[in-house]
């Protein structure tokens, strides 16, 4: 008996994550002695709210989950900018010995890269400035580390879960919550018992929201912690919040023209992208939770485009072996796989193709970047690519 409704690692490698018509057709097709290598695209025709393009994500996952089986397996790195109709991912092999993983792969892919899209998202509405995930609370507590992994990858700079942290090779972060305040009883008290409990490492910042006005309250942080004072963090809650830009600039006039001009402003609750589109310039950090946690996942699907070597594809998808390319400039390209590109079609720069092995014949064989490596990969892109948000 479970306490909790969680699939473990052995349910998810045995395949009992899978929706049971995968199941049946595996059972028919190897009563039948149907054995035929098939040739299969992984993709979306659209993605979430209509964005242009989105970050791939989940394809360490994937490679775990289909290492042993007797597959090939090509994808785009993890952390590839990528646009609908373009294969992310292609497994090759006897249907009858992956199709059961279809399911659970998908579900890898498709709310990581839901997850990574939407927080290169809020960093680029962000303006680049520092942005913290703080959505695990939102999600079941069984994925927590996938959605840090996802939200890290895809640009915030830290996460606030423990395990997901840990899982990553970065330390948490976060600041206080407003219990800490209220079980103390007093703001000044709370503030001043954080900053001599915790360790040197972690950033002094200040919550002041709970029981006054902002500006006041971060006043009264600054002058209780002096120069150890990082930052002020604002969580005001939607009720209170009026203009909350305004409010926000009133805090650093009244901390600037009292020479609390190291003190940094933090913002958090409920924020998205609008929202960041408003308050970027005004504050120096954000702490995001359900716009990123939550956020729709990419519609991903997987179709047989090939059947012993024949092209061959259902209605309203393209059929035979594809190759992706990017040149420097940013200009992408479907093409047939047998059809090779040196330069793009379009302003002439050399072209690398974005699909490339990753496992060749059940042994993973590509890099597993870190995932700070992929973050750095993600970032390089936004800048390079100047993906819009607009």
């Amino acid at each position: 008996m479970r306490d909790f409704y969680i699939a473990h690692e052995d349910d998810i490698k045995a395949g009992k994550t899978t929706d049971v018509y995968f199941i049946r057709t595996q059972k028919i097709l190897r009563e039948k002695g149907i054995k035929k290598r098939v040739f299969a695209d992984v993709g979306t025709t659209s993605l979430p709210h209509g964005w242009k393009w989105g970050v791939l994500a989940g394809i360490e996952e994937v490679a775990k989950l289909l290492e042993g089986l007797p597959v090939n397996v090509y994808a785009m790195p993890e952390g590839t900018i990528f646009h609908p109709y373009e294969p992310v991912l292609q497994i090759e092999g006897y249907y009858d010995e992956f199709g059961i993983y279809e399911t659970a792969l998908l579900g890898m892919l498709s709310q990581a890269s839901g997850i990574a899209t939407a927080a290169l998202r809020i960093k680029i509405a962000a303006k680049f400035k520092p942005v913290y995930s703080f959505g695990i609370r939102h999600m079941h507590p069984a994925i927590a580390p996938m959605i840090d992994r996802s939200a890290f990858i895809g640009g915030c700079d830290g996460v606030s879960g423990v395990l997901g942290a840990e899982m990553i090779g970065e330390k948490p972060v976060g600041t206080m919550p407003h219990a800490l305040i209220l079980t103390i009883g007093d703001q000044v008290k709370a503030w001043k018992y954080y900053d001599e409990v915790m360790p040197p490492e972690v950033p002094r910042t200040a919550l002041v929201d709970t029981l006054c006005d902002e500006k006041f309250e971060a006043l009264m942080a600054a002058e209780a912690l002096g120069d150890r004072l990082n930052a002020v963090r604002l969580d005001t809650p939607s009720s209170r919040r009026g203009n909350f830009r305004k409010i926000v600039e009133e805090v650093r006039w009244e901390l600037d023209l009292r020479g609390y001009n190291h003190v940094k402003i933090f913002l958090s609750g409920g924020l998205n992208e609008e929202s960041l589109k408003e308050l970027a310039d005004v504050a120096d950090a954000f702490g995001v939770g359900s716009a990123i946690a939550s956020a729709k996942p990419v519609d991903f699907s997987l179709d047989i485009v090939e059947v012993e070597g024949k092209p061959i594809t259902k209605r309203g998808k393209l059929s035979g072996r594809k190759q992706i390319y990017r040149c420097e400039n940013g200009h992408y390209h479907r093409v047939p796989v047998e059809k090779k590109l040196e330069k793009c079609p379009v302003c002439g720069a050399k072209v690398e193709p974005l699909l490339k092995p990753l496992i060749e014949n059940g042994k993973i064989v590509a890099e597993l970047p870190k995932a700070k490596e992929i973050r750095e990969y993600v970032l390089e892109q936004a800048k390079k690519l100047n993906l819009s948000i607009d």
